[in-house]
């Protein structure tokens, strides 16, 4: 039998850890992420600042597969991470994730939108 292959990235949660439509703030390497639960249960990893503000998304609201930043509005789409409301116009960076024995793992070093990925230090 050959070894199951380790999860890639960081131990986030566990899948149970995140209610339906809600939002969990985490930093990975001193980079703010935003680990979402979507209205269908889907588990998203997305970077956590408002592109048009320095907010954080996980205070927003969650509806459908979208979140709003509460500042001023902008709403961004949980899979491509691409603004759909104004008056943001850039997207955020959606990462790899993995869930593996119910547990979230987010690897932040792939950008599965083509979004700039985070400078690390």
């Amino acid at each position: 039998m050959s070894a199951e292959a380790a999860p890639r990235g960081e131990l986030i949660c566990s899948v149970d850890d995140i209610e339906v439509k809600q939002a969990l703030r985490v930093l990975i390497d001193d980079y703010p992420v935003a680990v979402v639960r979507d209205s269908q249960g889907d588990i998203h990893a997305l970077g956590d600042t408002c592109s048009h503000a320095d907010i954080s998304l996980a205070e927003g609201d969650v509806e459908g597969c979208a979140i709003e930043c509460w500042g001023h509005g902008s709403q961004f789409d949980l899979r491509s991470g691409a603004p759909l409301q104004l008056p943001a116009y850039e997207p955020v960076p959606v990462f790899a994730l993995e869930i593996h024995d119910n547990n979230v793992y987010v690897d932040i070093t792939t950008v599965t939108n083509g979004a700039p990925a985070p400078q690390l230090g």
